[in-house]
């Protein structure tokens, strides 16, 4: 990881907003059902010939009225119901990706849930097939490069995540890593501990959300009987001062997602939330969307947000985009052109203003 010396004199006047739109990016929290903005929800519904219960894409809008992480989730798997076909889950994917673009992120770590989408019918193939179909065109066309991590949803069960992960074989050289998400309260880590062994065993990395609406203790428990690589979320340490402590001697990568945190009340403003102050006790944390369509932004106003509610330096936005590099699961030969595009960023006297 890239150390920075932090100045915590916050310049008010400072342009951060313009040092934020320019500032090369990485995102290693992002669920791509949750960029489904609702004028694709009703362009794929009507291509589907699918009734959803709204009558406008504003409607939708309405309807995004969280209270909590299963009130979120309930419209969110509604949401869904419109992805059916490979051409379905490329243009969400590309979407994303354009984003992504606008915003200057440079790579992105993926997250799907395919069985969101096989336990309504849709095979596996065609997820797969759309998803990577934009994905090498947005390497090829946009200069992003990717990787993609299959999650489990936990609040199915075991025997189902054992029959994603055989269905995963075929595309297993395009998938990097398996993650857990879904509802956390009440499903403990411990009940995929199997699957992750085998997965580990079969040669995918690990993540987990933890530490989000669970307990600290459900970071401990990702970290030692799932055996992840990195935590997702996981906002919730700070309930434990010896795992935060263990989160910096061991370098543990929090993905932070700060406008989905206070949607979903985790954190009641963003002056509340905590991201800034685990960064400057060394914790590695850095800034991701999670669910941008439902949450109210992408990359770019997730970074605005974080450095209006909370005095930060550019030197600390700039060490969030440092953090996730260090942290992601893209190549050595990867992960050092990111440093030096950051770099060179911030090193630019436009960046100094």
């Amino acid at each position: 990881m890239l150390e920075c010396a932090f100045s915590y004199d916050h310049c008010a006047d400072a342009p951060l907003h313009q040092f934020i739109a320019n500032l090369p990016k990485v995102e290693l929290h992002l669920h791509i059902e949750g960029s489904l903005e609702p004028e694709l929800m009703f362009t794929l519904a009507k291509r589907n010939g699918i009734t959803i219960p709204y009558d406008t894409p504003a409607a939708v809008k309405a309807a995004y009225n969280f209270s909590n992480l299963q009130s979120f989730l309930d419209i969110y798997y509604q949401g869904a119901q419109v992805l059916l076909t490979q051409a379905d889950f490329y243009d969400l994917t590309w979407a994303y990706l354009l984003r992504c673009k606008a915003d200057k992120v440079h790579h992105t770590e993926i997250f799907f849930d395919p069985q969101t989408h096989t336990e309504r019918g849709v095979e596996f193939n065609v997820v797969m097939a759309g998803i990577t179909q934009a994905l090498d065109q947005a390497e090829h066309e946009l200069g992003i490069t990717s990787q993609l991590i299959m999650c489990f949803l936990r609040h199915l069960d075991e025997a189902s995540a054992f029959t994603t992960l055989r269905q995963a074989e075929p595309w297993k050289h395009q998938i990097v890593a398996v993650g857990l998400d879904s509802s956390e309260v009440g499903q403990p880590p411990q009940k995929f501990a199997r699957v992750f062994a085998e997965a580990r065993q079969q040669g995918y990395l690990a993540v987990a959300h933890a530490g989000e609406e669970g307990p600290a203790s459900n970071i401990v428990d990702s970290l030692d009987i799932l055996n992840v690589d990195r935590i997702d979320h996981g906002v919730r340490c700070v309930e434990d001062p010896a795992l935060v402590a263990r989160l910096v001697r061991d370098k543990v990568h929090l993905t932070v997602c700060p406008l989905s945190n206070t949607k979903l009340k985790v954190f009641e403003h963003m002056h509340q939330h905590n991201i800034v102050e685990l960064l400057r006790q060394g914790v590695s944390v850095g800034i991701n969307t999670d669910d941008p369509a439902y949450f109210g932004g992408y990359m770019n106003d997730n970074f605005n947000a974080v450095a209006t509610a909370i005095p930060v330096t550019q030197q600390e936005l700039a060490q969030f985009t440092h953090n996730a590099i260090a942290a992601s699961f893209c190549s050595q030969e990867r992960q050092q052109q990111l440093h030096a595009l950051v770099l060179a960023y911030v090193e630019q006297p436009e960046a100094d203003a």
